[in-house]
Parts: structure tokens; sequence; C-alpha cells
């Protein structure tokens, strides 16, 4: 498993893994790493039905079976709708918090597994749903965010928002509260891609794993993946 496959939901998170973690994952022996926007994103953006990311799971894993397939997806951008909604997603709504994405990642590997009548290794396959968009994982350190920005001012009111919960992937996601909600409140002119680099770039991983635990866990483990043969 020396290439590295990440299946990411829009341009933010194909910059943010072509930027900030493939450089990271080189280090941990990967030879490759890239990221691929699922179906259409990059025309419709957002999160596609599962019917449309499931086929282009299933066609990349059968193509590449020696290369390790991963997702970037945000929990509060994934489809509900009937004929739409992604696998344990509508579940995970009564759930704690800590337990949403893991309930959410195991069951679209479970059904990637059926689909391949199971002849899925787990290593092969690593889904990862993000808590609850990327722009959660930018409040690990407000200060930094602020100056990633360019707009050092807003640090106290970012920092307010922060301080509200837990960690970074607690703060909520509704049309109104999501993290990207909050932030393009403060800031209009907020373009995502370009803001969401230049912030975690700033930032870095090293603060965003202290602060994000699931965050933490998934790049562990994708660090830990056998890289040789």
């Amino acid at each position: 498993m020396q290439r590295l496959l990440i299946h990411v939901e829009g341009q933010t998170e194909e910059t943010f893994v072509n930027e900030v973690l493939a450089p990271h994952l080189y280090n941990s022996g990967f030879i490759s790493v890239g990221a691929r926007l699922l179906g259409n994103s990059r025309i419709r953006g957002g999160v596609p039905s599962w019917r449309s990311a499931k086929a282009d799971f299933l066609r990349h894993l059968k193509a590449r079976r020696r290369c390790c397939h991963t997702t970037m997806v945000d929990y509060y951008g994934m489809p509900q709708s009937e004929g739409r909604v992604w696998p344990g997603r509508l579940e995970a709504v009564r759930l704690p918090s800590a337990e949403k994405a893991p309930t959410v990642e195991r069951a679209i590997f479970e059904q990637i597994r059926i689909e391949l009548e199971d002849d899925l290794h787990p290593d092969q396959f690593v889904p990862f749903v993000l808590m609850h968009e990327f722009e959660g994982l930018l409040f690990s350190d407000c200060d930094r965010f602020g100056r990633g920005i360019g707009r050092p001012d807003l640090t106290p009111l970012l920092q307010a928002i922060r301080d509200q919960f837990r960690t970074p992937e607690e703060i909520n996601d509704s049309p109104v509260t999501a993290p990207s909600k909050r932030i393009i409140g403060l800031m209009p002119k907020y373009e995502k891609p370009l803001f969401g680099a230049l912030a975690s770039l700033e930032i870095g991983l090293d603060r965003i794993r202290r602060e994000c635990p699931h965050f933490d866990e998934w790049l562990s483990r994708l660090e830990k993946l056998p890289k040789g043969g």
C-alpha cells in the first residue's frame, strides 16, 4: 500500500490534501499521495448522492487494487434525503458527537465490502468523515487562523466561537451554525479553497491534530498502514 488516493468532496479539501497532507504523508512512506474529486464535484460542488459516490469508490477500488483509498467528506454536507442518503448518516443524527463519524465510516466500509463480495481488506479502504466540515479544523488555532486569512482583527470573534465547544470538531451542523457559515458571517468575502489552504498552512498539522481527535485518529491510521510490497 505505497500509494494513497484520497477521495474528496470539493476543491477546499483537494487543496488541503495536495498542499498540507501530501508532504506529511510522503514522510511516512507513501510514494504517491493524490486527491480526487468525487463525481463531478468540481462542477456542482458539495457531497454527491451515495449512489454516485459508491460507483466512484467501486470503480477506483477495482482499478487500483494495490492502492489505499480513503475519503475526506463533510458530515454536515452529506445528503440525507431519500435516494441520496449516505449509509449510517440518518442513524448518526441521534448519537453523541464522538460516535457520529465512526458510525458513518463503518457503514460506508460495510456497504463497499458487500458490493465487492468480501474482497476488501481494511487497509485498502479507510473511510474518513470530517466533523462537521473542513472549516471546523481551522478553529484549532484562532490566532493563526486570523493571521492566515489576513484578518487578525477577527481572532477574538473566532475564539469566541471556538470557546463554546469542547473541540473544533463539535462546532455544529446547521445552515446557520456550521463552521463555514459562521466564518462567512464574520467575513462575507471568505473564499473557501484559497483561505482554507492559507489558514491550514499557517496553523499547521501538529496543532490541528492536538485539537481534533477524530482527524488525528484518521491520520495516525494512514501513517501506520503497511507501505511495503
